[in-house]
């Protein structure tokens, strides 16, 4: 799962870094805040029916049809030659995280015990977050020694090399619980099958502690550019090993200590990321916010899928997983919206830019000293044969 995981984030990753100067190319520089606003809508619009349907037909299906949704998309970019062909072909590739994601969370948490979800989701996100580095840096290197088509058709090989690894799985969806795909499963009763109110609490402070990447994604190209680094892919390399090295090291923190107290940790060191990166008068302070920024990164991520999961039914789990990926691609479009708005291609703005970013953190630190600290407790329940207790997770 770990490798599937790896592969797929390198995938989609890897072309960041070269999207933004490729639309400017096209003659539309000033839709950048759409490479990641469109890309994450129709994620979170993808959501509500990827949670169902991995509740119904399977965790794997729906990896499988993610990861396939990003091999389509690399083969396609190469032809997609026009602002308008180009930014239609993004709102589809966003399909690919609003499935993927979904199932690969609900998976873990079938098969690994709840006094170890916090590590697990560590393992994971390591992973991802490996992908996620090496990916750009990947990008760069492939578009500046031989082209930008030869980038798109990496980025659809690793999608497929990510299909092939899901072959080796073994689905977790109880057989109970199983249906046959039909249409009829994409009708969605509103009310109880969108967002799953179990887990209201930490789709909140997703959003809120998202809100700053969507941002960073959208402003930290043009921001190398004008700090003169080598590299557009450096600040990743920086932000993804540092939290790749929380996460080795802190992943079962949120097991030990609890949810919320983590979360309230985290907050508080990605905000000190945000203010070093709008102050940023020089290449190692903006190194040192990718540092700072990629360490409450690698605090936060892992927590808050753990708490979702601790919330949620296991018979809903699907659709809780969701909502929180709902809540995250809100935030991370919002954020790159914004961010493209506020930037406007005038470097002297960046500041600006994190500096709203700031305040949604400070509003998530703020929301999460109101709250009790939380966390999964264990309980015996009588089993249906009455022979022996089994255990149930009960929050």
């Amino acid at each position: 799962m770990c490798l599937s995981s790896f592969l797929f984030f390198a995938s989609f990753n890897l072309l960041l870094p070269e999207l933004p100067e490729h639309l400017s190319r096209m003659g539309g520089g000033e839709y950048k805040g759409f490479i990641i606003a469109l890309f994450t809508l129709t994620a979170a619009i993808s959501r509500p029916f990827s949670g169902k349907l991995a509740d119904t037909v399977g965790r794997i299906p729906v990896m499988v049809l993610g990861s396939l949704v990003c091999v389509v998309c690399g083969l396609v970019y190469p032809w997609a030659l026009t602002v308008g062909s180009f930014l239609g072909l993004r709102l589809l590739h966003g399909f690919s995280t609003g499935f993927k994601p979904t199932g690969t969370a609900a998976f873990v948490a079938d098969i690994v015990p709840a006094e170890k979800r916090g590590e697990a989701m560590g393992l994971l996100g390591m992973t991802g977050s490996l992908g996620m580095a090496i990916g750009p840096w990947l990008g760069t290197q492939v578009a500046e020694h031989f082209s930008l088509n030869t980038m798109f058709y990496c980025s659809a090989g690793m999608a497929l090399l990510s299909v092939l690894v899901q072959g080796s799985l073994t689905e977790t969806l109880p057989l109970a619980q199983r249906r046959r795909f039909s249409f009829a499963l994409l009708k969605l009763d509103w009310r109880q099958e969108v967002l799953e109110p179990r887990v209201f609490a930490p789709a909140l402070v997703t959003i809120l502690c998202l809100f700053p990447f969507g941002a960073v994604l959208t402003v930290i190209p043009d921001q190398s550019k004008v700090l003169g680094l080598p590299s557009k892919g450096l600040f990743y390399i920086y932000y993804t090993v540092a939290a790749l090295v929380v996460r080795l090291l802190a992943g079962k923190a949120s097991d030990t200590y609890g949810r919320v107290p983590v979360l309230r940790w985290s907050a508080g060191v990605l905000a000190v990321g945000l203010a070093l990166l709008a102050w940023a008068p020089s290449v190692p302070v903006f190194l040192l916010g990718a540092v700072v920024f990629g360490v409450g990164t690698g605090l936060n991520s892992p927590t808050l899928y753990a708490w979702t999961i601790d919330l949620s039914l296991p018979e809903r789990r699907g659709r809780g997983v969701a909502t929180m990926y709902i809540a995250l691609e809100v935030g991370i479009g919002i954020g790159a919206l914004l961010a493209g708005w506020i930037f406007a291609n005038q470097p002297g703005r960046l500041p600006y830019v994190h500096g709203l970013s700031l305040a949604c953190v400070l509003m998530a630190v703020v929301y999460l000293l109101s709250i009790k600290s939380t966390g999964p407790v264990i309980t015996l329940k009588p089993s249906e044969s009455g022979a022996e207790p089994a255990a149930e997770e009960v929050v």
